[in-house]
């Protein structure tokens, strides 16, 4: 398995990470471990994950998805060693349990680190920006962590290219330790938030990225294509604005991409991201083992120059 730098922070990983967002939400324990099995059997090392995950669905309180990740690790103690934990803080975890300031980080790392039952999180992530918060202050409570050997590196999802940059200043300017990585949304369809100012950026300071919603919510695998398909799933509702003439564009290079390759839409969706300089690896999940299967299957997949090119020029942003 081909292994890549995660920025500068010594970290390896393979160019598919597995997230962790259906675990305890539409993945029961017991699927969830066959996933991981498969996923770490296959040679494959990065498992995404947050606190939050899954705060959003009723009757949970959030720590679902850590929960299971770490009840399986003590069912196989063997594999801690094998994969790589990736976790997030920030996102509202209840009233009060939000945010970037020190006095939350240093509660919600040790929660996180009870659920997922191990001593050490090799990726710590700031899940968004919190305005009330200095950068100094966040990146402080992190030094803390870091030296305390209770994490080992420190990245950031959700920012912009402005508050990159002053993050980065603030790390400079008081001697601490920076964002080694970055979680943007990216996608064929989503492009113009990464692309560009940020996207120079992070190849400039050689910023490992990990990117989410690497298939836009399940429509770049083709499954909705009308408004008639939005009722398929529960997903549904939130693909309905790709249903664009970009869109269909977007879906049209990608099937006759994948024809060509004998595969299907999704496949070469996150073949695209894989190849694609300035990505580290892409974040993708699966609810059942054929699907993880089709995931695989994107790693191995070899887009021709001029595949890309079309799949580039379908998916260039209006301007």
């Amino acid at each position: 398995m081909e292994m890549r730098a995660l920025g500068r922070s010594g970290l390896q990983v393979a160019p598919l990470v597995f997230g962790g967002n259906v675990f305890g939400w539409t993945c029961d324990r017991k699927t969830s471990f066959d996933l991981l099995d498969a996923f770490v059997d296959a040679g494959f090392n990065g498992i995404d994950t947050a606190d939050s995950y899954s705060y959003w669905v009723p009757g949970n309180r959030g720590g679902e998805s850590e929960t299971i990740i770490g009840q399986w690790l003590k069912a196989h103690p063997s594999k801690r060693g094998k994969v790589l934990l990736m976790t997030k803080v920030g996102m509202k975890m209840g009233e009060g349990c939000v945010g970037l300031s020190a006095r939350w980080i240093e509660r919600a790392v040790e929660d996180s680190l009870r659920r997922l039952q191990t001593d050490v999180i090799d990726l710590y992530q700031s899940h968004k920006p919190d305005a009330e918060t200095p950068h100094e202050e966040t990146l402080a409570a992190y030094d803390k962590l870091l030296k305390a050997g209770k994490i080992r590196a420190i990245g950031a999802s959700n920012l912009d290219a402005q508050q990159l940059v002053a993050s980065l200043d603030a790390a400079a300017r008081h001697g601490l330790p920076r964002y080694e990585t970055l979680q943007p949304e990216y996608n064929l369809y989503d492009r113009a938030r990464f692309d560009g100012p940020l996207r120079d950026l992070v190849m400039r300071e050689q910023i490992g990225v990990i990117t989410f919603y690497s298939l836009a919510s399940g429509f770049l695998s083709g499954k909705y294509r009308s408004q008639a398909d939005l009722a398929k799933s529960l997903r549904g509702p939130r693909v309905a604005h790709y249903l664009d003439a970009r869109g269909h564009r977007i879906l049209a290079a990608l099937d006759a991409v994948a024809q060509s390759q004998g595969s299907v839409p999704a496949e070469v969706a996150l073949a695209w991201i894989i190849q694609r300089e300035g990505v580290t690896a892409p974040i993708a999940s699966a609810t059942d083992l054929s699907q993880l299967d089709s995931l695989i299957r994107s790693v191995r997949l070899r887009l021709t120059a001029d595949q890309i090119a079309a799949l580039d020029a379908a998916s260039a942003p209006a301007t």
